[in-house]
């Protein structure tokens, strides 16, 4: 893939497969190519080469609407918009507020929902400045999880907030989205260690793809490298 016809190739020559309901964590440095490959599933850029399929399906051969539709992704700046709670996790009025409170208890954010003054219908602010990034991000999967997507896609999303609501975002990732396949682009690197498998990315390119237990112990290993040394800058800020 690259983003116009002048420029060069971000993701070359890249071919794997991933299972129904697996983890996959996916780390590189800056550059790597983690972002790319997130937009050409989500075709926000067409591939230049080859054939991305989900379920036997080519992507380019479905409706840009169809195929969003069963992805969902929180992105490392979480989106909200002006108006209410319910509005912002339900635009289409297509579920019960039962189901919403389902969302909310899945994604730990129904207790702060019901302290607030409007409940459901309290009003987000712009851009959901009366809530917290981190609320913010599990407010938006809490909506991935109502639409009942079965890909999800996390870039980058716990970048930005503390560890206690880190702990809670995997804690949801594990429990409330154990029946889907999900995509983790990771900055922390040990948001990714309870992944079945990590896909290590370097100039647009898949260097090592395996379970983390096999990349870890495997010393020559670009991931063993990387936990090495994130676990030494860990060590210095303590």
């Amino acid at each position: 893939m690259r983003y116009r016809d002048s420029l060069p190739l971000v993701l070359k020559n890249i071919s794997f497969s991933i299972d129904p309901r697996e983890k996959i964590g996916i780390v590189g440095r800056t550059g790597s190519g983690k972002s790319s490959l997130a937009m050409t599933l989500f075709r926000l850029v067409e591939p230049s080469g080859g054939t991305i399929s989900i379920d036997n399906v080519h992507i380019d051969s479905i409706g840009l609407v169809d195929l969003r539709q069963k992805l969902s992704i929180i992105p490392q700046e979480p989106v909200l918009f002006v108006g209410s709670v319910r509005w912002n996790l339900d635009p289409l009025n297509q579920y019960t507020d039962e189901e919403v409170w389902n969302a909310l208890e899945k994604t730990y954010m129904k207790q702060h929902v019901q302290n607030l003054h409007g409940k459901l219908h309290t009003l987000v602010t712009e851009n959901g400045g009366n809530f917290s990034v981190g609320e913010r991000q599990l407010l938006c999967m809490a909506r991935a999880l109502l639409r009942k997507s079965q890909i999800l896609l996390l870039d980058e999303a716990t970048a930005a907030i503390d560890n206690e609501t880190d702990a809670l975002i995997q804690d949801t990732i594990n429990d409330a989205f154990r029946e889907c396949t999900v995509l983790i682009i990771a900055h922390r690197l040990n948001t990714v260690f309870h992944c079945d498998r990590i896909m290590v990315m370097d100039h647009g390119k898949i260097i090592e793809f395996d379970k983390p237990s096999v990349l870890l112990s495997n010393e020559s290993s670009t991931f063993h490298v990387m936990a090495v040394a994130a676990e030494r800058r860990s060590f210095n800020q303590q």
